[in-house]
C-alpha cells in the first residue's frame, strides 16, 4: 500500500530525546513548490558572502550552510529536524532496538540533560544512574547551551570507548562524575508477568521493530500459564512512542477487526488517512502478521491500560483507540500529548529532513495534541499521592509546540504551583533513607497503579487520585 510504513522515534544515544514517535513515508518531495522569496533569499546569499568574506576567522561553507539549515527547520517545532549523515544514520538505528551508547533515555531540563531512566541492562543501569538525574557535562564540554541532540552526539561513541558523565543528583544535592564504557544496546521493549492466578501484567517500554512479534510472544505465554485468562492490564506508562505500524498491531490485537484506530490529517494528500485494525495497515511487506497467531479471547478480556505523563505518541495512539471504542479502561495520570506525525524525507544518500507533516486523531476525532488521553480514572503514583508528576516534561511545555488545532488554548495557572510543592516535596524526600525515596518500580508489588488496575479487573475497590484533575491545552509559546 502507498502508505507502507517505516517508522521511527529515537534518537539513538540508546536514548529517546523526550517523546519523538515520528512517522517515515519514504515519498518524494512535493511536485508543486510555492514560488521562492527570491528577495529573501537573495539576503541569505549576501549574509552568507559576508560572514565568508568579513568574518574574523575562516568559517567552514559546508558546516555554516549546515547551520542554517539546522536553524530553520529548528524554528518549526520541537520533533522537525535536519539530519546531517551521522545522525540519520543514528536515527535509522534506533527503530531496530541496537544502538551503541550507554542505555539511557532523556529529555532536557533547565539546559541540561535529564535522566528519564536509564535502560535495564545497560551501561548507564549498572553504573548506577538514576531518573532525574541531570548530566551538566560529556567528558570536558558543559552541557548548558548544548542543543539536545548536540548534547546526544558527545555522548555517542564506538563500541568500548569510554565517555565521562558529570552528573547532579538533586535529591542528594551532588555533583559526581561517572565513567560509563559505550557498547551495543539491546532493548526489552516487552515484559510480562503473572500476578496471581487469572490476571496478567504485560508492559510496553517503547515501540520498535521487534515489539509485535514479542508482544505476541508474551501473550501467547499468559495464554499457556493462564488458559483462562480473566484480565489484563496492559503498562504503557513512560512509554515514550516509537513505531506508529506497531501501535496499529497493538491496538488491532485488542480491537474488532477492520475499526478505525487513528487517523492524520495535513496540507498533503498522503497525510489524509485512516489506519485501520486490519493487516494491510500495519503488516509489513514481505512479512507475516504475528497478530494472527493471538488466541481470539484476546479481543474480550477484560483490560486496563495504565498510562502517565510519560506516555507519548504511539502509546497513546493506542490508548485513545481502545478508550474511544470503548475496549479497556484507561487509569492513571494525563499522558504527553505528542498528537504531531513526521515524515523523513531523504536528501541524499546520507542526509534527511524530519518535518512535521499532519496531525493525528483518535478514532472519534480527537486531537491530543499538547493535551493529551485523560484517564477514565485518574490514579496516583503512589498511596500518598502524584506530587512528583509536575516535574516531567510534557509536549505544552516545549518550546514552539503545536497548538491542539481544534481548541483554544487555555493557561495552565496551577502548572507552576505544582512544580513548587514538587520540589519542596522533593527537597524532605532527600532527607530520607535512600531505600524510601525511589518510587517502587513498575510491575511490582509496591507499584500502586498496578495495584488499583488489578483492583479494577477484579471489581473491588479503587483509590481514585482525590486531587488531580484534567489538565487543559496549555498555551502554545513561540
Amino acid at each position: 500500500m502507498a502508505h507502507k510504513l517505516k517508522i521511527a522515534g529515537w534518537i539513538a544515544l540508546g536514548a529517546l530525546a523526550g517523546a519523538l514517535t515520528t512517522v517515515s513515508v519514504q515519498i518524494g518531495a512535493r511536485g508543486n513548490m510555492a514560488p521562492l522569496p527570491l528577495e529573501e533569499l537573495q539576503q541569505l546569499a549576501a549574509v552568507f558572502g559576508m560572514i565568508k568574506s568579513d568574518y574574523v576567522e575562516p568559517v567552514d561553507e559546508k558546516k555554516l550552510i549546515t547551520d542554517a539549515i539546522s536553524g530553520m527547520v529548528a524554528s518549526l517545532d520541537p520533533h522537525s529536524q535536519y539530519f546531517d549523515k551521522k545522525s540519520y544514520k543514528e536515527f535509522r538505528e534506533g527503530t531496530t532496538g541496537r544502538f551503541v551508547g550507554v542505555g539511557i533515555e532523556i529529555t532536557q531540563e533547565d539546559g541540561l540533560v535529564k535522566v528519564v531512566s536509564p535502560i535495564e541492562g545497560s551501561p548507564a543501569y549498572r553504573a548506577g544512574l538514576k531518573t532525574n538525574d541531570l548530566i551538566t557535562k560529556v567528558d570536558d564540554t558543559a552541557v548548558k547551551g548544548l542543543t539536545l541532540n548536540e548534547a546526544v552526539k558527545r555522548m555517542r561513541g564506538e563500541p568500548n570507548t569510554k565517555v565521562v558523565l558529570t552528573i547532579f543528583r538533586k535529591d542528594e544535592s551532588r555533583t559526581f562524575p561517572v565513567t560509563i564504557i559505550r557498547e551495543e544496546i539491546k532493548t526489552v521493549s516487552v515484559k510480562s508477568k503473572m500476578l496471581e492466578p487469572g490476571y496478567a501484567w504485560l508492559r510496553l517500554s517503547q515501540f520498535q521493530d521487534r515489539t509485535v512479534e514479542d508482544f505476541v510472544r508474551k501473550i501467547e505465554e499468559i495464554y499457556k500459564a493462564e488458559p483462562q485468562l480473566k484480565g489484563l492490564v496492559l503498562d504503557l506508562r513512560n512509554d515514550p512512542g516509537g513505531l506508529l505500524d506497531a501501535a496499529v498491531a497493538v491496538s488491532a490485537a485488542f480491537l474488532p477487526d477492520n475499526v478505525t484506530v487513528v487517523s492524520t490529517n495535513g496540507q498533503l494528500s498522503e497525510s489524509k488517512f485512516i489506519y485501520k485494525a486490519s493487516p494491510e495497515f500495519y503488516q509489513r511487506r514481505g512479512g507475516n502478521d504475528p497478530i494472527k497467531r493471538l488466541p481470539a479471547a484476546i479481543k474480550t478480556v477484560p483490560l486496563v491500560v495504565l498510562v502517565n505523563e510519560g506516555s507519548a505518541s504511539a502509546s497513546e495512539i493506542v490508548a485513545g483507540a481502545l478508550q474511544d471504542h470503548q475496549r479497556a479502561t484507561i487509569m492513571g495520570s494525563q499522558t504527553f500529548g505528542k498528537g504531531s506525525v513526521q515524515t523523513v524525507r531523504p536528501l541524499g544518500p546520507d542526509t534527511a529532513l524530519k518535518i512535521t507533516t499532519a496531525r493525528y486523531f483518535t478514532p472519534a476525532g480527537r486531537s491530543i495534541q499538547a493535551r493529551g488521553i485523560v484517564p477514565d480514572v485518574m490514579l496516583d503514583e503512589t498511596a500518598e499521592g502524584n506530587v512528583f508528576a509536575a516535574l516531567r516534561t510534557r509536549e505544552a511545555d516545549l518550546d514552539k509546540h503545536l497548538s491542539n488545532g481544534q481548541t483554544d488554548a487555555a493557561k495552565d495557572g496551577e502548572r507552576e504551583k505544582a512544580r513548587d510543592a514538587a520540589l519542596k516535596k522533593l527537597e524532605e524526600d532527600a532527607k530520607k533513607p535512600a531505600a524510601e525515596k525511589r518510587l517502587p518500580e513498575f510491575g511490582s508489588e509496591k507499584d500502586f497503579p498496578l495495584i488499583q488496575a488489578l483492583n479494577r479487573l477484579k471489581g473491588l475497590p479503587v483509590l481514585a487520585s482525590k486531587t488531580q484533575t484534567e489538565r487543559k491545552d496549555a498555551p502554545k509559546e513561540n
